[in-house]
């Protein structure tokens, strides 16, 4: 058999030993991981397919709904961060022409927009500054002008810190004949969210958050009428890989025998159940992700880099919109304790002693 000589030599830095720092992750996101969840992520591979990944599979679709507060059937796991669960929602629900309500408030708002424009549906944005929310009246005004199909809301905007009142969305919404889409990425596991109560038709957050799962996995669930809006669509969704009907028959959610549609993340799975259960026997309810001004003269970067330098604490800047502006301090999960607090406010008070401060 012939050989030939390598082109591409080995590259040196695979040749050493994986190093990873220790640091506290607090940024609004990835969480460290709780010791039980990092030896779920150690254990052995099994069949993606097999009766025993099923058995997994199911208790994690009840975990979702226990932590939805949801008996929606259609719940299951979409094989991607939470920006894959938000693209699972609209290429299945959106079809060209569609009217598209979108709050947008911060960030994923925009990135609401941009998918629904690249859909081909026509994209209403309620646009607000930075630190804004929606009262009821102003939803109404635009579910009366637009006459949407679905109206998306970002519980926990994490790249501004604001917390969107639910109550009474999802009554004003059906009212008007639109369905709700929340996304709870910043926001589930950390502050009170009741998806059938408050009459959200699609829910969908992230596993790397308040639940300190490693990033990769993203939870959904679909109302009835959600699901009598994508099951009647007249045109196929664009993604195959995102499209519900398949996900809904893999993941054991029509009561059909189930096919083959795409390899899950196994091992991920295992933490993600894992993270559900600690969920269960804790209730933890706490609030997630905390935006501090940049104060006057510093720059963002400088007081970001100091505290990962000089204390290996993670914290964030702000995105999109409130990008310069703010700092983002996430209190996820096991994160949430006052040593934490105490730990990063030390790490600022130094940051703000040491950094440079530019002319006004």
């Amino acid at each position: 058999m012939a050989s030939h000589k390598l082109l591409v030599t080995p590259p040196k830095a695979l040749l050493k030993p994986l190093s990873i720092p220790n640091q506290l992750l607090l940024g609004p996101g990835p969480s460290n991981l709780p010791p039980r969840i990092m030896a779920a992520g150690g254990l052995q591979m099994i069949g993606s397919m097999s009766k025993d990944m099923y058995q997994i599979m199911d208790e994690i679709k009840e975990g979702i709904q226990y932590v939805f507060q949801t008996r929606n059937p259609l719940t299951l796991v979409i094989s991607g961060s939470g920006h894959c669960a938000l693209e699972a929602a609209l290429v299945n629900v959106l079809e060209p022409g569609d009217s598209f309500l979108v709050g947008a408030n911060g960030i994923w708002g925009q990135r609401a927009v941009d998918i629904g424009e690249r859909i081909g549906a026509r994209v209403h944005p309620m646009t607000k500054d930075p630190g804004g929310h929606y009262t009821l009246q102003e939803v109404e005004e635009g579910l009366a002008q637009h006459k949407p199909v679905l109206l998306f809301l970002t519980h926990g905007e994490s790249s501004t810190g604001v917390l969107q009142p639910l109550d009474g969305f999802g009554e004003l919404c059906h009212r008007y004949k639109c369905l709700l889409l929340v996304d709870s990425v910043a926001s589930l596991g950390g502050t009170p969210l009741y998806m059938d109560r408050q009459g959200i038709d699609i829910l969908y957050s992230g596993s790397q958050k308040a639940l300190n799962a490693p990033p990769g996995t993203s939870l959904i669930s679909f109302s009835d009428k959600a699901k009598k809006k994508m099951y009647s669509r007249k045109t196929k969704p664009f993604s195959f890989y995102l499209d519900i009907k398949w996900l809904a028959n893999f993941w054991g959610c029509d009561d059909q025998p189930r096919m083959y549609h795409h390899t899950i993340p196994v091992i991920s799975l295992y933490s993600l159940r894992e993270s559900l259960a600690l969920i269960a026997e804790q209730a933890l309810r706490l609030p997630t992700v905390t935006t501090v001004a940049v104060p006057a003269g510093y720059d963002w970067r400088d007081i970001v880099s100091y505290v990962i330098d000089h204390f290996d604490i993670e914290i964030m800047g702000g995105l999109g919109p409130s990008t310069g502006k703010v700092l983002r301090i996430g209190l996820l999960g096991c994160n949430a304790t006052r040593e934490n607090v105490d730990r990063v406010t030390e790490a600022l008070r130094a940051a703000l002693q040491h950094c440079p401060k530019k002319k006004l």
